[in-house]
């Protein structure tokens, strides 16, 4: 089966917070190129601020806008009100894990059931604590992660990571989805640290999530932090919200991917090569 191709990240060119009235965020990499990091503004949620890329001095004395590291209307990027979850003290943290528990006693009783009796009386807890534990991405930054892991090296072929697992919720029905990411891109003089591929996977897949968006965050994050010739992601996953309810189709697998740069193209041969590598 081939995995469908994403469709162009939202091109409206209407006026953005984060790009202050610059218009269309897809910036051409001449402009990219101009960006001076010192007067970059902060990004919607710090958390998710590019890691700076490298950058040539511009002398233009017109403010500089920083380039977002997605779309962040076309992808539907956490709020700023998510950052709160980021900077908690461990008495906040706390705070948030009872308020969480106290609501799930609450969905207890509305099912039918009787949170005081033996076998449930720690489940409020265990829940809030685990759903803390699924969605560990918000308290995660893509700068945090690379960590300074990009190398300058002459390869100029595929770099494939594939079968990384991946475990999120879906946020429509709060049920989880899982599967495998397929991650390949093609050098231009800068690689990233193989495990970093799995950790930036795994950010984005521990959040309330769709498998398009999760497919498109990790492509256009590691486009941004790589500037490479080209980037494919492929996610392959089971969703639990098909298989225990709705059209209760147990054997469905969803696919999705995202193609950019030199990857995109219909007949270029790295495609078609990433694609067969992926299959086999």
């Amino acid at each position: 089966m081939t995995p469908t191709t994403d469709d162009d990240v939202n091109n409206t060119g209407k006026v953005d917070p984060i790009t202050n009235g610059v218009g269309n965020v897809h910036l051409s990499k001449q402009r990219r190129k101009s960006l001076h990091p010192a007067d970059e503004r902060s990004a919607r949620d710090p958390r998710d601020e590019a890691v700076t890329p490298s950058t040539s001095r511009n002398t233009s004395t017109a403010p500089q806008q920083q380039l977002p590291a997605v779309d962040f209307d076309g992808l539907s990027w956490p709020s700023t009100g998510t950052r709160a979850r980021l900077d908690d003290t461990p008495e906040e943290s706390a705070a948030r894990v009872k308020k969480i528990a106290d609501a799930v006693q609450t969905i207890l009783e509305c099912v039918g059931e009787d949170p005081s009796r033996e076998g449930l009386l720690d489940t409020p807890e265990r829940y809030a604590k685990a759903m803390m534990f699924f969605t560990k991405g918000y308290e995660e930054n893509l700068r945090d992660i690379v960590n300074g892991a990009i190398f300058h090296e002459d390869h100029d072929e595929l770099v494939i990571v594939k079968d990384i697992e991946i475990f999120s919720l879906c946020e429509h029905h709060l049920v989880p989805f899982t599967g495998k990411m397929h991650i390949g891109y093609i050098p231009s003089r800068r690689v990233i640290g193989l495990s970093k591929l799995a950790r930036i996977a795994d950010m984005f897949a521990r959040r309330l999530q769709v498998q398009e968006r999760l497919t498109k965050q990790v492509a256009l994050a590691l486009e941004q932090v790589l500037e490479p010739r080209g980037v494919a992601v492929v996610v392959e996953s089971s969703h639990l919200c098909m298989v225990m309810r709705g059209v209760q189709k147990t054997s469905s697998m969803t696919v999705t991917s995202c193609m950019r740069g030199c990857m995109r193209s219909p007949n270029a041969k790295t495609r078609e090569e990433f694609l067969k590598l992926v299959r086999g």
